[in-house]
């Protein structure tokens, strides 16, 4: 034991050495090899951090090889290693218990705080935030560089995209890009495919769905048909006037209409009501309904604002005992969730 600290410790402090000292990227991983993560600088002075997980399901078939999925959350501005993470896919619940249902027993994962600025990924200069979805794109694309071309154990992965909001946009952008890294020779990966879930990549049209589909399977009445109507149509206008803020707030302000007209439906699945999907009430079995419900409705609207410092909050979390664990988080750095404020 002794001696595995002492390596340990020696290993993240030439990880340090190497960070400070300016190469392009620096990572460390786990005795056993069940996980890795580290930064990589994608431009001069921004880094992005990412953190893979080895499935202990992982078999080993040349017919059929085992994948790897780069997750990729929404906001924009949300954190994949958090929230993707511990909220969703992961091994571990915010409580750091196992989760029954994580997608490690199908593939190896693959979490990055997506774009820099997100979560424990970030600048040296605010000006380097990036402005569009393709610059977004050309950061993830050399991260996925200096992570697989220095590793051809995952180049024998195929590796596929799954997004979910808006990271749909994230997604199709980097995989044209690192398609053509890969053409190019650049990029060192077998890319396997991209997957949209729920994705946040056409707000006019989603918005204007909601109300007339909700009304089709009684969800809504005519009343609330009108407002979601009206909503909808104040958004488009926003949108083309380029009031992407406003347009946001109004985003919020429809799905409060629609969640108090229709009684609470899900928003992922109209046949259900918040709260009520067999595998998040199985994963929360101690909580009462209406905790549920609460605890899903916050969460989809990406802010998950359980009580700061609380069992399950996060935040604290992210901040607390994970950075800790990770040990190469600059200690100025602070953990954050959906840095930006507008989602169209």
């Amino acid at each position: 034991m002794g001696k595995s600290l002492i390596v340990f410790s020696l290993l993240i402090f030439e990880l340090f050495f190497n960070f400070y000292c300016g190469l392009k990227a620096s990572a460390v991983r786990t005795e056993d090899g069940s996980e890795a993560w580290g930064y990589v600088e994608v431009r001069p002075k921004a880094h992005m951090f990412w953190w893979y997980y080895r499935s202990p399901y992982r078999t080993q078939d040349p017919a059929k090889p085992w994948p790897i999925i780069l997750w990729l959350q929404g906001g924009p501005g949300a954190s994949g290693v958090g929230i993707g993470n511990f909220e969703e896919i992961g091994p571990l619940d915010t409580y750091l218990k196992p989760r029954n249902s994580t997608w490690l027993r199908k593939a190896d994962l693959l979490f990055v705080d997506n774009p820099v600025g997100t979560g424990y990924s970030f600048v040296e200069d605010t000006n380097l935030f990036v402005k569009t979805d393709y610059e977004a794109a050309d950061d993830l694309t050399t991260l996925l560089i200096e992570v697989f071309n220095r590793n051809e154990t995952l180049q024998k992965s195929p590796l596929y995209i799954v997004a979910e909001s808006y990271g749909g946009k994230f997604a199709v952008t980097v995989g044209l890009s690192a398609l053509k890294a890969i053409e190019s020779g650049k990029l060192k990966l077998l890319l396997g495919g991209i997957a949209l879930g729920d994705s946040w990549i056409s707000p006019e049209d989603f918005v204007f769905s909601w109300g007339p589909l909700l009304k089709d399977v009684s969800r809504l009445d005519n009343n609330g048909l009108l407002k979601s109507n009206s909503l909808a149509e104040q958004i488009k206008q926003q949108i083309d006037a380029g009031k992407y803020a406003e347009a946001t707030d109004s985003w919020l302000e429809l799905e409060d209409v629609i969640r108090l007209s229709s009684n609470g439906v899900d928003f992922y699945n109209f046949l259900l009501d918040e709260g009520m999907d067999p595998v998040f009430l199985a994963a929360n079995s101690e909580l009462s309904v209406e905790k549920i419900g609460m605890r899903m409705y916050s969460k989809y609207l990406n802010s998950l604002r359980a009580n700061a410092g609380g069992d399950g909050d996060l935040g604290s979390l992210m901040n607390g005992e994970i950075k800790k664990k990770l040990k190469i988080i600059p200690s100025n750095v602070q953990w954050i969730n959906c840095l930006l404020k507008e989602s169209m």
